[in-house]
């Protein structure tokens, strides 16, 4: 493993007042356009950060391509910067033990939450799914690191990477495909609240399945009753934990791969549904919702769980007109004394916005809302205050009222 710089050797790389007034504040990214200096620094590097004056912040990582130049990672000097993933891996790992419960599925390593700028980390049972999104851990003795530690620590039968292309070019780096790291194995089944799913680990979105929903899923069975209608329900989460309760479920994806790995879901879980069939349905949300508001359709139970609608701040605008005619749909059809349960993974739509545009939702369907809960992601994506970001997913279950 190739040693890391002393700490004199650093290279350094000058912010300007307003990237400094960044930090000051606690958070951990200056972007390229408060770089003042970074002369001869190599991408990917461990660097020292200093103010346009030379005053020290501490230490960074370094990307020479990305908008997000640097990631802070200590206010100290790092003079062994595997030797900190190691110990930070291992910190994380403790830090899930206290708080993970009802699931062999969860993640890990959620990067910045977890001191690990560019590292997320998933378990599924036996099997664990990486992804390296910057270069500094991209770096061959870092990614060796990892790769040591999480081995040493939860001993896996396999280590997938799952690679976002996108991410990749983003960072400069050269193309890699997905694929097996450790073993051989690339398939299971895992359980979240005595929930079973299958796992295809080089497969579906994400790392392979919404964990950041776990403890929301569960919240949601609590409120589950009559006739229920899950969209965007992609491989069943939200459908497969409010079944036991309903006497009818309907699940509805644009997704015709996801639609069938529901299905084998909903297989695997035979005994606690009773034998219940749910009933698949490949649709466009938007068209199909419109059809049965308007034809009269009526649900007790409906969950709106759509990918993220504004990806940037110019998104925005038509994220939230986007759900505002989802959310005014489905209050329409939902029966008096009904619950609404619904979602925006959105970093850029604010807590305070989704509640403003389901209030307006709300009053244009002349129907009153009541809120039960407002939540957010599961215990294992943290949050850190300081870093507005990694607070991203938005959970309402509200119940109905006219």
């Amino acid at each position: 493993m190739a040693k890391s710089p002393a700490p004199q050797s650093l290279p350094a790389v000058k912010v300007s007042p307003r990237g400094a007034t960044r930090l000051k504040e606690g958070h951990v990214w200056v972007y390229r356009s408060d770089i003042v200096s970074a002369d001869g620094v190599p991408a990917g590097s461990v660097v020292r950060v200093t103010d346009h004056r030379g005053k020290p912040f501490g230490t960074a990582l370094y990307s020479s391509s990305s908008q997000i130049a640097i990631r802070m990672i200590s206010a100290d000097t790092v003079a062994d910067f595997p030797a900190l993933v190691r110990q930070r891996i291992g910190d994380a790992i403790a830090y899930r033990e206290t708080l993970v419960r009802d699931t062999d599925a969860y993640r890990i390593i959620f990067s910045e939450a977890d001191f690990l700028p560019g590292l997320i980390v998933d378990r599924y049972r036996d099997i664990l799914s990486v992804q390296i999104l910057t270069q500094a851990m991209d770096a061959e003795p870092v990614r060796q690191a990892i790769l040591a530690e999480l081995t040493t620590r939860l001993q896996p039968v396999s280590i997938v990477e799952r690679v976002d292309s996108r991410v990749r070019e983003l960072e400069a780096l050269p193309p890699r495909a997905s694929g097996l790291l450790q073993g051989e194995k690339s398939a299971n089944t895992f359980t979240m609240n005595k929930v079973q799913f299958r796992y295809e680990a080089l497969e579906g979105q994400k790392t392979g399945a919404f964990l950041d929903q776990r403890e929301n899923y569960a919240a949601a069975a609590q409120y589950a009753k009559g006739e229920a209608l899950d969209v965007f329900c992609y491989e069943g989460g939200f459908a497969l934990h409010l079944a036991p309760h309903c006497s009818q479920i309907t699940g509805v994806d644009s997704s015709r791969p996801a639609l069938e790995v529901a299905d084998q879901n909903a297989a695997l879980n035979r005994q606690s549904l009773n034998g219940k069939e749910i009933e698949w349905i490949e649709a466009n949300a938007f068209d199909l919702l419109k059809d049965y508001s308007s034809s009269d359709r009526r649900y007790d139970i409906i969950v709106l769980d759509p990918p993220a609608f504004a990806k940037s701040k110019r998104d925005l605008d038509a994220a939230m007109r986007g759900y505002k005619e989802l959310n005014l749909r489905a209050l329409k059809m939902l029966r008096p004394g009904g619950i609404l349960v619904t979602c925006s993974c959105s970093y850029h739509v604010s807590q305070a916005s989704f509640l403003e545009m389901l209030a307006g939702a709300a009053l244009d369907s002349h129907r009153t809302l009541r809120v039960l809960e407002v939540r957010g992601q599961a215990k294992d994506h943290p949050i850190l205050l300081n870093l507005r970001e990694t607070a991203y997913l938005k959970c309402v279950i509200a119940g109905v009222s006219y």
